[in-house]
């Protein structure tokens, strides 16, 4: 600021353009520092002008291409060119209303162009094209455009809740579809330890069934050896029932019931025999 006005000299602050008039008429610049005027002669500091950026929040209100409404909040940072401070003295009167109008001009010309999607994609662009504009119309009055920022863009409230909506729907889906992967990933996964375990438990099953033919087979060769006039065929029924009967009382043993029915006489015998070995014989030729 000066601190003085009509005096023989004034100071001007740091970051400040004096408007120096003589006698009415525009006669020089005083830049920061001190200067010395003659007010007998006519002299006299017209104005102040602050050559720091300044910021002007503007607020635009337009429709879409689709026929939304939105709020476009405009942040233009600008200040005055020192070497032309005159002209942004005496051709302006209200600068930052001059920059409001023509933000909206160009606002309202672009954007109605443009569907919401593009918009919120392509802000940058739409702030360029307001900077473009502003400079070239701006700088004949002695200001310089710095910065267009396009802060927010605001749709309507029910537009708003339609788009949240949407994206609550789309990430819904989204999880679902990840979750029926995992559930089949998890019913894959149990089906292949599944069969791994049957097929190992059968593997098990039959080197038991192995062993046991092996087993009887010895005990066969042993007790025809030892006890002559014997066949195989004999000892093989003799050694059969006897785990018949093994079997018969170890489930008794262990079942809680206290009787266990089984048939009697020397037929059943026979067909017990019977049948215990056609089983043997089976399982043997099904190994190998």
């Amino acid at each position: 600021m000066v601190s003085a006005f009509f005096l023989l000299c004034g100071c001007v602050d740091q970051a400040s353009v004096a408007v120096v008039e003589k006698w009415g008429r525009f006669v020089r610049l005083a830049e920061p520092g001190l200067h010395f005027f003659n007010p007998f002669a006519g002299e006299c500091v017209a104005g102040i002008l602050s050559t720091r950026v300044q910021s002007l929040d503007v607020r635009v209100e337009t429709k879409t291409k689709d026929n939304v409404f939105v709020q476009l909040i405009c942040t233009i940072q600008y200040r005055v060119v020192k070497e032309h401070a005159d002209d942004a003295f005496y051709e302006l009167q209200n600068p930052q209303q001059q920059i409001q109008a023509y933000v909206f001009d160009v606002v309202r010309a672009i954007v109605p162009r443009m569907n919401l999607d593009d918009l919120f994609e392509q802000k940058n662009d739409v702030a360029k094209a307001v900077l473009e504009e502003l400079e070239k119309v701006m700088g004949d009055y002695g200001y310089s455009i710095e910065h267009i920022l396009m802060v927010d863009i605001i749709p309507d409230a029910a537009v708003r809740k339609a788009m949240n909506e949407i994206n609550a729907a789309q990430r819904l889906q989204l999880a679902s579809v990840y979750k029926g992967e995992a559930e089949k990933i998890l019913l894959v996964k149990k089906a292949e330890a599944e069969a791994e375990a049957k097929h190992l438990s059968g593997v098990g099953i039959a080197r038991q069934r192995q062993a046991i033919t092996d087993g009887l087979r010895e005990n066969i060769l042993n007790f025809s050896h030892s006890v002559s006039g014997t066949s195989a065929k004999e000892v093989m029924d003799l050694i059969m029932v006897t785990q018949y009967f093994d079997t018969i009382k170890e489930l008794g043993d262990g079942s809680k019931n206290t009787t266990v029915f089984i048939p009697h006489g020397p037929g059943h015998v026979k067909d017990i025999s019977e049948q215990i070995r056609n089983g043997m014989m089976e399982a043997s030729s099904s190994n190998v």
